[in-house]
């Protein structure tokens, strides 16, 4: 116990010191800190909701105490297991594709020697991130309505009949991710690009000096030197793997039930079954499913990177 005590006294000690040493540093960060602490770690006691029968009068911590009854909400009907399977393939397509796509763009882009041009093809590319999914919504109906979409426009010059996208479930899974990936790309990109620039630039000219080609320079430098933002930006996205993205699903796949059983996520099944219904509890109970998944997921992982790579693990 009295080593416990000094060894609690010697971080305290250290830790008065670090602060003293880098307040300007510190004082940059306080606001982040007080953003955590007051929006996501004060809440926390609120996920109690899950678990009881919610009176608004009583209060979450004075109404009655169900157990996991609110969770039948998800079990009764037979669709947790398709929603959740849609839902992490999905996402796993998502982070996969993702980020090959990033990394791939942000070293050509790196590797452009024309400042303008650079700057124009990352202002091209980071576009489609600031474009509301209501108008993606609407460049996909442009494209895939059966009378007069762009696709079916084509085919009918083309001398081919036209396709009923709207009733075809199994098409909707590859337009779902080109527009993920044509939206998301630009913003991931720069995230790598910024890990590509700090990079030493010295690695290359000795590349470059000892005969180095320029792919043996982007193999052996810049992929190698990308692979930590990498395995950090999987983790971070691994955390919300059964977290959809209920904008992207709802304002392409809307309220067609034809594409369901392809297109539908825990987010729009959620937002479906509980519409017009003032049910905290249930929908508490399914935001605590996605997030202890969800820290399972990065728990495990985690403990597999750090195993294999122990410097690139989130702790």
């Amino acid at each position: 116990m009295g080593k416990a005590i000094t060894h609690i006294k010697t971080n305290w000690q250290n830790f008065k010191h670090e602060i003293k040493k880098n307040k300007v540093l510190f004082l940059m960060i306080l606001p982040i800190v007080v953003y955590f602490v007051v929006f996501h770690y004060l809440p926390m006691p609120g996920a109690y909701i899950a678990f009881v029968n919610y009176n608004i009068s009583k209060g979450i911590f004075g109404s009655e105490f169900v157990g996991l009854r609110n969770f039948r909400f998800l079990i009764g009907n037979g669709d947790l297991w398709r929603i959740t399977r849609n839902t992490l393939l999905y996402n796993f397509v998502f982070l996969n594709l993702g980020n090959l796509f990033q990394i791939a763009l942000a070293v050509m882009i790196s590797e452009i020697s024309s400042k303008w041009y650079k700057k124009l093809s990352q202002s091209v590319i980071l576009l489609p991130h600031f474009i509301s999914m209501v108008i993606v919504g609407v460049f996909a109906y442009n494209m895939f309505n059966y009378d007069y979409g762009f696709a079916n426009t084509i085919l009918t010059s083309l001398g081919m009949e036209r396709h009923e996208f709207y009733s075809d479930a199994g098409i909707w899974k590859y337009i779902i991710v080109f527009f993920n990936i044509w939206k998301g790309t630009g913003y991931g990109m720069i995230i790598y690009l910024s890990a590509i620039t700090g990079i030493n630039r010295e690695l290359y000219e000795s590349a470059y000096i000892d005969g180095a080609s320029q792919w043996k320079r982007i193999r052996y430098i810049t992929i190698p030197m990308l692979k930590p933002t990498f395995i950090l930006l999987l983790l971070f996205g691994l955390g919300g793997i059964l977290r959809g993205s209920f904008d992207l699903f709802y304002n392409l796949i809307g309220t067609n039930s034809v594409l369901y059983p392809q297109t539908d996520i825990i987010d729009t099944y959620v937002f479906r079954s509980l519409l017009g219904q003032f049910n905290l509890p249930l929908g508490a109970a399914v935001g605590f499913y996605q997030s202890i998944f969800g820290l399972i997921v990065v728990l495990t992982v985690n403990h597999i990177v750090k195993k294999i790579e122990p410097d690139y693990a989130l702790f």
